[in-house]
């Protein structure tokens, strides 16, 4: 058989059909596109119903905490209607403390007169709305249980491999295909990166006292360590996620620990400001690793979400960014239709590439000198912290202002509500 027979035609391929790539699919599927989706794993695995919860067992360890602007963009995708039916939990408040030291700050969804600074999502929960509402979306070809095994550039974009050694052609491939991104090595596009040498421990807790509502997170030389809030059916608010970031021998002694030991030592850990931790799930340790492509395109290929950009979970931004990715690359093929312009141009792959990378850069440059500046106990840099901390607690115009900007509010992304 030739070649020619052995090749499918797509307008645009998106490998990687996690949050970011579906919901990409979904924008550009707004713009009258024909996009293929290619993933791996079976679409039975990837729905998920929301089972009840009777414990802490019962929720899913990976939560996102989504912003104002996310919750916008999923809403004009269509997905928010399903994940709002489904387990979440919006926080209201947000305090934030030195472990060394008696600075502190407190945001508070009031001063903003908003409802909720953030919504904190389960997020299997998330991908199975961004996957319903594909299913709803005719411009869309999801193939699952399906492997990439090649990359190359073509003469008019270029072309994935498919498991059964078929090629896919398309006018713009887009790799959103997480951290270890084979399209990004596959098309050269290096990265600069580091290792911190540090994991992040994850599990859900049920607490002695309510939640609050309040995203609870204590600043301490290894890094953060936060309660998250969650709720379930029966609407209890004694349910948080839990992201405890270690060096790897600390991560290492606490992950061996016996769930009460270990129950004991989070709860010293965020001074039990909540009572006692009563029950917790099953532990996983993230190695923590800051990574950067340095160009985000080249001719017929696109990065979005991991495959771009991975950062501390200081600030619970990672996923956030990743939809904002989605927005700015949907709205650039946008503006070049409007042009009559291929939606793959250059131009406006390079125009993406512009406005994502200094939002990306500049979130990371923040979440380094943040994670610098609590992970040095030098007194002068303490008094620093507290100081800095207390004055900035009382400057609420400043305080909004910062609130205003992590939420996505100061900077809309464009709107897909067509």
């Amino acid at each position: 058989m030739s070649e020619e027979a052995m090749t499918e035609r797509t307008q645009i391929a998106i490998v990687g059909g996690g949050m970011v790539g579906a919901a990409l699919a979904l924008a550009l599927s707004r713009l009258e596109l024909n996009v293929t989706v290619i993933e791996p794993q079976p679409r039975e695995s990837l729905l998920h119903p929301a089972d009840p919860v009777e414990s802490v067992h019962d929720f899913e360890p990976r939560v996102s905490a989504l912003t104002e602007s996310t919750r916008q963009l999923l809403t004009d995708l269509g997905a928010w209607p399903v994940i709002e039916s489904a387990r979440h939990c919006a926080y209201r408040q947000m305090r934030v403390w030195d472990a060394d030291g008696t600075g502190s700050i407190h945001f508070d969804s009031a001063d903003l007169q908003t409802e909720r600074l953030g919504t904190i999502v389960e997020n299997r929960f998330v991908l199975s709305a961004l996957i319903q509402a594909m299913e709803h979306s005719p411009g869309i070809r999801w193939l699952d249980s399906e492997h990439v095994r090649q990359w190359r550039p073509t003469s008019t974009g270029s072309a994935v491999m498919l498991g059964n050694g078929r090629w896919l052609e398309a006018s713009l491939v887009i790799g959103a295909d997480g951290a270890n991104s084979r399209i990004r090595q596959w098309a050269g596009l290096a990265t600069r990166e580091w290792d911190y040498d540090q994991q992040a421990i994850v599990c859900t807790a049920r607490l002695e006292n309510a939640h609050q509502h309040t995203a609870w997170q204590r600043f301490m030389s290894t890094g953060p360590v936060a309660y998250l809030p969650m709720a379930n059916e029966q609407h209890s608010d004694h349910f948080v996620s839990i992201v405890w970031s270690q060096d790897v021998p600390e991560s290492a002694r606490l992950m061996n620990l016996d769930d009460g030991a270990f129950a004991m030592e989070l709860g010293d850990a965020l001074e039990n400001v909540l009572g006692d931790v009563q029950e917790i799930s099953k532990r996983h340790a993230i190695p923590l690793r800051q990574r950067h492509a340095r160009e985000y395109i080249r001719p017929g290929v696109a990065l979005v979400g991991d495959a771009a950009h991975t950062i501390h979970p200081l600030a619970g931004q990672g996923v956030n960014l990743g939809f904002a990715d989605v927005a700015v690359l949907a709205d650039e093929i946008r503006r070049a239709q409007d042009r009559g312009l291929n939606p793959a141009h250059l131009s406006a792959l390079q125009r993406y590439q512009r406005r994502r990378k200094v939002e990306n850069l500049s979130l990371m440059a923040a979440m380094e000198g943040f994670k610098q500046l609590f992970g040095r106990d030098e007194m002068p840099l303490r008094w620093l912290r507290n100081t800095g901390m207390r004055w900035l607690d009382g400057q609420t115009f400043i305080k909004n202002r910062i609130a205003s900007e992590a939420m996505g509010m100061s900077h809309p992304l464009p709107r897909f509500d067509i």
